[in-house]
């Protein structure tokens, strides 16, 4: 496609955001659910869903599922995709196969939907362990008591435990929705983004750090690990929902290790310039907890220019894809580094 002759028609980025985070907040609602699991031997016990859908409803930027989403549609620009309702099953699959033999479309579309939505759940599990207190120990989360304040420390464990659990189940639907090839692909991503070569390690490398000095080399490498993982796997997920080849898939690799890493660094200088208010969550925790941060580093100035060079790369990286048309993630990399709370 030239895109001199045919333009992409101007972007409303706030548009975009809003539809997409009212269909990933309806699927979340439908699938973190008693009546989604109508079809087991037995529904989940009703306090444990109560303890999880607090944690995943109703709060957060929502960043990680906006990336898979806007990853996929990068990678399909110029195809035809679309997303089935989440209410919709295998009946309708056929219903309307019956008309249209070619539904790839419809079936990248829902396989990024469900994407999308267990990248937050591993997400939401996360910020559960983390703020217990044998963790971080806080009691303030998307401005709201923490699960474990909430729910008791039990029950939060439990929650968090389920809540990983169901992202995997999201990404494996029975019948043919999605290809066993691609169920297998987006679980080994997500795996690897949340386990010890990824977020849990990067938070028991946070945990053991505490109190000493880390060179930018090994800070890096923690938060590389605890933060940047998920947020690079939350685009390559996206990326695999469609079609790419080694290079494109090598150039989002890369666009996601920058905006991973500038998330951190932005949430270091939130830390020390925000208020618990602004941030949903308790300010001051870094410096009093004396954990290493790209501020304590290089100073508030210095972490500042971190934050813009990183996001510098993020776009270069974006720009050697060749992608037609890469202005959403241009602008959830802008929302990154420019962003507030």
């Amino acid at each position: 496609m030239d895109t001199r002759l045919n333009p992409p028609a101007p972007l409303d980025l706030d548009g975009w955001i809003a539809t997409q985070l009212d269909r990933v907040e309806r699927a979340l609602d439908r699938w973190v659910s008693v009546d989604a699991s109508a079809d087991m031997e037995h529904h989940a016990p009703a306090d444990l869903m109560a303890a999880m859908r607090y944690a995943v409803l109703d709060g957060g930027k929502r960043l990680r599922p906006l990336l898979v989403l806007a990853a996929f549609e990068a990678v399909s620009s110029g195809l035809t995709h679309d997303y089935l309702p989440v209410e919709e099953g295998d009946e309708e699959v056929a219903r309307r196969g019956a008309a249209d033999p070619d539904l790839s479309g419809f079936m990248a579309g829902e396989a990024a939907l469900r994407g999308a939505c267990a990248v937050e759940l591993i997400h939401a599990y996360s910020l559960v362990h983390d703020d217990m207190p044998c963790m971080d120990n806080d009691v303030l989360r998307r401005g709201k008591p923490t699960v474990h304040v909430q729910f008791g420390e039990a029950s939060a464990l439990l929650a968090g435990d389920a809540l990983q659990a169901l992202a995997f189940e999201l990404l494996t639907p029975e019948g043919t929705r999605i290809e066993s090839a691609k169920q297998a692909h987006l679980c080994r991503l997500l795996a690897r983004a949340a386990g010890c070569a990824g977020m849990a390690g990067g938070q028991a490398i946070d945990l053991a750090s505490v109190g000493l000095k880390l060179t930018e080399d090994q800070l890096r490498e923690m938060h590389r690990l605890k933060t940047g993982a998920l947020l690079q796997a939350s685009v390559m997920m996206g990326a695999a929902c469609g079609e790419s080849t080694p290079a494109v898939q090598a150039a989002l690799q890369s666009f996601g290790a920058a905006i991973g890493l500038a998330f951190q660094v932005v949430d270091d200088i939130l830390d020390v310039t925000a208020d618990s208010a602004a941030l949903g969550k308790t300010a001051g925790k870094d410096a009093e907890q004396d954990k290493p941060t790209y501020v304590s580093l290089m100073g508030l100035s210095g972490a500042r220019a971190y934050a813009q060079t990183l996001h510098g790369q993020a776009l270069a990286a974006l720009g050697s894809t060749g992608l037609v048309d890469t202005r959403v993630l241009r602008g959830l990399a802008a929302l990154v580094v420019d962003r507030t709370n």
